[in-house]
């Protein structure tokens, strides 16, 4: 499964993370696939830039956000566009089936 999730860079201290999509069997620092956003938690307020046309896109070929990653995509709108989107998708599938 591909999951989207939160990579740690930064030194000792002073972490900033990279929202990537990596395998789910791979290590939290370990491969990934593509590096959709960044998240800096030290800035007053946090900074939190994410793609969102890579992020719709993961999230259309079934990659699932860890929990902290859903509620940064929810902060930004990213997950309320992807949930109207995919309403959309499943209703027109039904009135073509019609």
């Amino acid at each position: 499964m591909v999951k989207i999730r939160l990579r740690r860079v930064g030194s000792k201290n002073r972490p900033i993370y990279r929202v990537v999509v990596a395998d789910a069997r791979s290590p939290r620092d370990g491969a990934f696939v593509d590096i959709i956003g960044h998240y800096n938690p030290l800035t007053d307020p946090a900074t939190v830039v994410i793609n969102e046309e890579k992020a719709l896109k993961w999230l259309k070929h079934g990659a699932q956000p860890t929990d902290t990653v859903l509620s940064l995509l929810s902060k930004l709108g990213i997950m309320d566009k992807f949930k109207s989107e995919k309403g959309l998708e499943t209703k027109l599938t039904v009135e073509e089936k019609a």
